[in-house]
Protein backbone atom coordinates (compact mmCIF):
# COMPACT_ATOMS: atom_id res chain seq x y z
CA UNK A 1 0.00 0.00 0.00
CA UNK A 2 2.51 2.24 0.64
CA UNK A 3 4.11 2.38 -2.97
CA UNK A 4 0.29 2.99 -4.10
CA UNK A 5 0.63 6.58 -3.57
CA UNK A 6 3.84 6.83 -5.42
CA UNK A 7 2.99 4.90 -8.02
CA UNK A 8 -0.29 6.77 -9.08
CA UNK A 9 1.82 10.08 -8.44
CA UNK A 10 4.76 8.72 -11.26
CA UNK A 11 1.50 7.64 -13.35
CA UNK A 12 -0.05 10.89 -13.61
CA UNK A 13 2.95 12.39 -14.33
CA UNK A 14 3.80 10.46 -16.88
CA UNK A 15 0.89 11.28 -18.05
CA UNK A 16 0.27 14.76 -17.97
CA UNK A 17 3.90 14.61 -19.83
CA UNK A 18 2.58 12.67 -22.59
CA UNK A 19 -0.52 14.93 -22.91
CA UNK A 20 1.83 18.20 -22.85
CA UNK A 21 3.91 16.63 -25.64
CA UNK A 22 1.24 15.77 -27.46
CA UNK A 23 0.16 19.17 -27.57
CA UNK A 24 3.19 21.19 -28.23
CA UNK A 25 4.14 18.78 -30.98
CA UNK A 26 5.18 20.95 -33.79
CA UNK A 27 5.56 20.17 -37.39
CA UNK A 28 8.26 22.04 -39.66
CA UNK A 29 6.74 22.89 -43.00
CA UNK A 30 8.80 21.52 -45.66
CA UNK A 31 11.92 23.82 -46.92
CA UNK A 32 10.82 26.45 -49.93
CA UNK A 33 13.48 25.96 -52.72
CA UNK A 34 14.50 29.57 -54.33
CA UNK A 35 10.98 30.99 -55.55
CA UNK A 36 10.58 30.49 -59.44
CA UNK A 37 7.94 31.98 -61.15
CA UNK A 38 4.66 33.91 -60.06
CA UNK A 39 3.16 33.17 -56.84
CA UNK A 40 -0.34 31.46 -56.26
CA UNK A 41 -2.97 32.84 -54.02
CA UNK A 42 -4.32 30.04 -51.61
CA UNK A 43 -7.04 30.91 -48.80
CA UNK A 44 -7.64 28.84 -45.80
CA UNK A 45 -11.85 29.25 -44.94
CA UNK A 46 -12.88 28.98 -41.13
CA UNK A 47 -16.90 28.63 -40.75
CA UNK A 48 -15.96 28.14 -36.77
CA UNK A 49 -15.74 24.23 -37.02
CA UNK A 50 -14.56 23.33 -40.27
CA UNK A 51 -11.88 24.65 -42.93
CA UNK A 52 -11.99 24.32 -46.22
CA UNK A 53 -9.29 25.63 -48.66
CA UNK A 54 -10.00 28.43 -51.69
CA UNK A 55 -7.87 27.63 -55.39
CA UNK A 56 -7.57 29.32 -58.20
CA UNK A 57 -9.04 26.63 -60.26
CA UNK A 58 -6.77 28.12 -63.49
CA UNK A 59 -3.56 26.72 -61.16
CA UNK A 60 -5.35 23.37 -60.52
CA UNK A 61 -5.84 22.54 -64.29
CA UNK A 62 -2.78 23.60 -65.42
CA UNK A 63 -0.84 21.31 -63.25
CA UNK A 64 -2.68 18.44 -64.72
CA UNK A 65 -2.80 14.78 -63.46
CA UNK A 66 -5.39 13.05 -61.61
CA UNK A 67 -6.74 15.91 -59.15
CA UNK A 68 -6.58 18.79 -62.63
CA UNK A 69 -9.00 15.79 -64.38
CA UNK A 70 -11.00 15.79 -61.74
CA UNK A 71 -11.48 19.61 -61.70
CA UNK A 72 -11.72 20.09 -65.34
CA UNK A 73 -15.26 17.94 -64.63
CA UNK A 74 -16.60 20.68 -62.51
CA UNK A 75 -18.99 23.36 -63.47
CA UNK A 76 -17.64 26.70 -64.07
CA UNK A 77 -16.15 28.97 -61.64
CA UNK A 78 -12.75 30.13 -61.22
CA UNK A 79 -12.07 28.86 -57.86
CA UNK A 80 -12.58 25.63 -56.50
CA UNK A 81 -13.54 25.18 -52.72
CA UNK A 82 -11.77 22.09 -51.41
CA UNK A 83 -12.52 20.07 -48.37
CA UNK A 84 -12.33 16.65 -46.93
CA UNK A 85 -14.77 14.51 -44.53
CA UNK A 86 -16.81 11.41 -43.77
CA UNK A 87 -18.11 10.02 -46.60
CA UNK A 88 -21.62 9.90 -45.19
CA UNK A 89 -21.80 12.42 -42.59
CA UNK A 90 -19.77 15.32 -44.73
CA UNK A 91 -22.17 15.22 -47.68
CA UNK A 92 -25.80 14.81 -45.45
CA UNK A 93 -27.09 18.42 -45.02
CA UNK A 94 -30.17 17.04 -43.11
CA UNK A 95 -30.28 18.94 -39.74
CA UNK A 96 -27.64 17.89 -37.35
CA UNK A 97 -29.92 17.23 -34.59
CA UNK A 98 -30.89 14.77 -36.80
CA UNK A 99 -27.56 13.29 -37.47
CA UNK A 100 -25.87 12.82 -33.89
CA UNK A 101 -25.96 9.29 -34.04
CA UNK A 102 -24.25 8.98 -36.82
CA UNK A 103 -21.54 11.72 -35.81
CA UNK A 104 -20.78 9.34 -33.07
CA UNK A 105 -20.29 6.60 -35.73
CA UNK A 106 -17.86 9.29 -37.97
CA UNK A 107 -15.62 9.72 -34.71
CA UNK A 108 -15.53 6.60 -33.32
CA UNK A 109 -15.50 3.73 -35.83
CA UNK A 110 -12.24 3.32 -37.00
CA UNK A 111 -11.91 3.23 -40.81
CA UNK A 112 -14.74 5.24 -42.20
CA UNK A 113 -14.57 6.12 -45.66
CA UNK A 114 -13.69 9.20 -46.94
CA UNK A 115 -14.36 12.02 -49.94
CA UNK A 116 -13.03 15.08 -51.09
CA UNK A 117 -15.16 17.80 -51.93
CA UNK A 118 -14.25 19.98 -55.19
CA UNK A 119 -17.09 22.80 -55.65
CA UNK A 120 -16.68 25.66 -58.17
CA UNK A 121 -17.28 28.93 -57.41
CA UNK A 122 -17.28 32.27 -59.46
CA UNK A 123 -17.44 34.77 -56.45
CA UNK A 124 -13.13 35.86 -55.10
CA UNK A 125 -13.58 34.49 -51.45
CA UNK A 126 -12.64 38.02 -50.13
CA UNK A 127 -16.08 39.05 -51.37
CA UNK A 128 -17.39 36.39 -49.60
CA UNK A 129 -15.56 35.58 -46.20
CA UNK A 130 -14.71 38.07 -43.70
CA UNK A 131 -11.29 38.84 -43.31
CA UNK A 132 -11.62 36.84 -39.74
CA UNK A 133 -12.90 33.49 -41.42
CA UNK A 134 -10.18 33.60 -44.09
CA UNK A 135 -6.33 33.92 -44.46
CA UNK A 136 -4.25 33.92 -47.05
CA UNK A 137 -1.32 31.93 -48.45
CA UNK A 138 0.89 33.19 -50.88
CA UNK A 139 2.53 30.03 -52.31
CA UNK A 140 5.75 29.98 -54.87
CA UNK A 141 4.68 27.27 -57.18
CA UNK A 142 6.61 24.76 -55.86
CA UNK A 143 5.31 25.03 -52.86
CA UNK A 144 1.54 25.01 -54.38
CA UNK A 145 2.85 21.95 -56.19
CA UNK A 146 3.68 20.08 -52.93
CA UNK A 147 -0.14 21.30 -51.89
CA UNK A 148 -1.53 20.63 -54.80
CA UNK A 149 0.14 16.87 -54.43
CA UNK A 150 -0.77 15.99 -50.82
CA UNK A 151 -4.87 17.01 -51.84
CA UNK A 152 -4.20 14.11 -55.03
CA UNK A 153 -2.92 11.62 -52.45
CA UNK A 154 -6.25 11.55 -51.15
CA UNK A 155 -7.93 10.85 -54.16
CA UNK A 156 -9.26 7.35 -54.58
CA UNK A 157 -7.25 6.22 -57.73
CA UNK A 158 -8.17 2.51 -57.65
CA UNK A 159 -10.06 2.64 -60.83
CA UNK A 160 -7.42 4.55 -62.54
CA UNK A 161 -8.98 8.07 -62.38
CA UNK A 162 -10.61 9.77 -59.62
CA UNK A 163 -14.51 8.78 -59.53
CA UNK A 164 -17.32 10.86 -57.91
CA UNK A 165 -19.09 8.89 -54.92
CA UNK A 166 -21.66 11.80 -54.27
CA UNK A 167 -23.25 14.65 -55.39
CA UNK A 168 -26.07 16.78 -53.90
CA UNK A 169 -29.42 17.56 -55.87
CA UNK A 170 -28.86 21.38 -57.02
CA UNK A 171 -25.58 21.98 -55.77
CA UNK A 172 -22.47 22.19 -58.20
CA UNK A 173 -20.31 20.58 -55.10
CA UNK A 174 -18.99 17.10 -56.14
CA UNK A 175 -17.28 14.58 -54.08
CA UNK A 176 -14.70 12.37 -55.03
CA UNK A 177 -13.91 8.87 -53.28
CA UNK A 178 -11.11 8.89 -51.11
CA UNK A 179 -8.48 6.98 -49.83
CA UNK A 180 -7.26 8.17 -46.64
CA UNK A 181 -9.98 7.31 -43.73
CA UNK A 182 -12.10 9.45 -40.54
CA UNK A 183 -12.18 9.45 -37.51
CA UNK A 184 -11.71 11.08 -33.91
CA UNK A 185 -7.87 10.69 -34.90
CA UNK A 186 -8.14 11.72 -38.45
CA UNK A 187 -10.33 14.58 -38.84
CA UNK A 188 -11.35 17.48 -41.47
CA UNK A 189 -9.11 19.98 -39.60
CA UNK A 190 -6.54 16.98 -39.14
CA UNK A 191 -6.34 16.81 -43.42
CA UNK A 192 -6.25 20.61 -44.04
CA UNK A 193 -3.36 21.09 -41.45
CA UNK A 194 -1.86 17.78 -43.11
CA UNK A 195 -2.40 19.60 -46.54
CA UNK A 196 -0.95 23.10 -45.19
CA UNK A 197 2.05 21.73 -43.62
CA UNK A 198 2.80 19.97 -47.57
CA UNK A 199 3.01 23.60 -48.25
CA UNK A 200 5.25 24.98 -46.17
CA UNK A 201 2.90 25.79 -43.23
CA UNK A 202 4.27 24.74 -39.46
CA UNK A 203 1.42 22.98 -37.62
CA UNK A 204 0.87 21.59 -34.31
CA UNK A 205 -1.01 18.17 -35.37
CA UNK A 206 -2.66 17.39 -32.03
CA UNK A 207 -4.20 20.52 -31.47
CA UNK A 208 -5.42 20.72 -35.55
CA UNK A 209 -8.25 18.99 -34.15
CA UNK A 210 -9.74 22.60 -34.04
CA UNK A 211 -10.38 25.14 -36.77
CA UNK A 212 -9.49 27.99 -35.16
CA UNK A 213 -5.60 26.10 -34.74
CA UNK A 214 -5.67 25.53 -38.41
CA UNK A 215 -6.16 29.25 -39.00
CA UNK A 216 -3.72 30.26 -36.08
CA UNK A 217 -1.09 28.15 -38.05
CA UNK A 218 -1.89 29.92 -41.60
CA UNK A 219 -2.11 33.34 -40.27
CA UNK A 220 1.44 32.40 -38.61
CA UNK A 221 2.93 31.63 -42.47
CA UNK A 222 0.63 34.37 -43.99
CA UNK A 223 3.33 35.90 -46.49
CA UNK A 224 0.69 38.40 -48.57
CA UNK A 225 -2.67 39.89 -47.19
CA UNK A 226 -3.49 41.53 -50.46
CA UNK A 227 -2.39 38.84 -53.13
CA UNK A 228 -3.51 39.88 -56.29
CA UNK A 229 -6.94 38.46 -57.37
CA UNK A 230 -6.58 35.57 -60.19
Amino acid sequence: MRWALPLAALIGAVLIGVVAALLTWTRPGALAPPAVGAPVAVYLLDNGFHTDLAVPRAALERRGGPFGQAVATLAPGEWILIGWGDATFYVDQSPISDRLPDGARAFFRPGNPSVLMLDPEAQDPRDRYTANRRATLSLTPAAFDRMAGRIEASLDLSHGAPRVAAARPGDDARFFAGRDTFSILHLCNHWTAGVLNAGGVTVRPARSIFSAEVMRSARAAELDRTAPRA
